[in-house]
This record gives C-alpha cells, structure tokens and sequence, in this order.
C-alpha cells in the first residue's frame, strides 16, 4: 500500500481548528443597546466566554489604551471612554480577532456608513470617536486587553508561530509584497540589491523629510 492510500475503514483526523479569543467593549453611548448587538455577535457564530459591565476612571482608560498615548485623540478617548458604564465582552470563534473587526466596520463610523453600511459602527455609531464599539487589533493586543478586563483570566498560549505569522502579516507582508511584484516587472540584473533599495525608498514608517533650497 502507498504512503498516500489509507487502510479501508480508517479516516484521516479532521485539521484541529484554533479558536482564537478577543475582546470587545460595547461603549457608553450605546449601552443601551447591548441585547442587540449581544444578538448580532451570537449570530454572527462567537461565543460570549465572559461578560463584565465596568466604569472606568480616567487613568484605568489611559492605561488600557496606552498603545493610543501621544496621539492628539487620547485625551478625548480616555474621557469619552470613562464618561460611563461600559461591557466588555471576552470572545471566541475560529479567526475571532479578523471576524470581530470586520463585524465592527471602520473606525470611523461616518466613514463606515458609506462603505460597510451592515457594519455595528455603520449601525451604531456616530463619529470617529463614538463609534459604539472597540475591538482587539491583533494576537498581542487581544491578550493584553482581555487580561486587563478579566484579570483572573487563563488564557490559552497562542500556537507557537502564530504570533510572529500576525506580526508579519500587519507591519512586513503588504510592503514586501508590493517590492516582489515590482522586482518581478523590472527584474534587474542584481534583484538582492535592487529589492533592498525598493525597500528603504517605500518603507512605509520612513518619516517624511521635506527639503528646503537654501
């Protein structure tokens, strides 16, 4: 029998799927709403691990988005998010973190109206700011948040792998992409150096450097 051919009444073991969790928060201005999109997120094939409704003072909500802190928008954030109750939720599906931000559409909820108008901020939302909903970004985050707003919490450790694959995918993967498919319309003599230029002159996190004729 070949190494591909399996023994009569044996079947191969279906793959393990990962069920991965995040957390979301159902913000002050809609609260009000939480069955609802409690309903959508049940409909939507998550699983509601944990639910916690929490007032956070100021300081809580600086700490829990310090990934936020410097830009322009943090101090209204941690105001607005500290104005009143909100629920945080602790999910789980299959590709929960992807899922859930798609569910949640655009950040800014005006924005979100016009192109995924089925979205919760498109739904729910009002603005940039209050856009009803909060969503973990990526594998680290989720784990942060959700320790932050379950402290007691065991979470399971990601697969190993998955963590830097997530890494990758945010901040490495789009650019070079994009240098591979030009490389592949150029193809120079000598691609290493030529795909390393590419890089340097498109990083994306390259500050803008205007210069001035003296």
């Amino acid at each position: 029998m070949s190494a591909t051919q399996q023994s009569p009444g044996l079947s191969m073991a279906p793959p393990r799927v990962y069920v991965e969790r995040t957390l979301a928060l159902i913000k002050p201005e809609v609260l009000h709403k939480t069955e609802e999109i409690e309903d959508i997120i049940c409909r939507s094939g998550f699983h509601i691990v944990r639910k916690r409704k929490v007032h956070l003072s100021p300081e809580q909500c600086s700490d829990f988005y310090s990934e936020q802190y410097g830009k322009m928008f943090f101090p209204s954030l941690t105001a607005y998010m500290s104005s009143g109750p909100i629920i945080a939720l602790e999910l789980a599906r299959h590709n929960a973190i992807a899922t859930w931000k798609e569910l949640m559409g655009p950040s800014n909820s005006l924005k979100a109206k016009e192109t995924h108008p089925d979205s919760l901020r498109a739904i729910y939302g009002t603005d940039d700011l209050r856009n009803a909903v909060h969503g973990s970004f990526c594998f680290t985050s989720a784990e942060r948040e959700i320790r932050f707003m379950f402290p007691d919490e065991t979470i399971e450790p990601v697969p190993a792998g998955t963590a830097a694959r997530d890494y990758l995918n945010l901040f490495v993967n789009p650019t070079l992409l994009a240098g591979l498919t030009e490389l592949c319309k150029q193809k120079p003599a000598d691609p290493l150096t030529w795909l390393a230029d590419w890089l340097l002159k498109h990083n994306p996190n390259r500050p803008d450097i205007e210069e001035k004729s003296i």
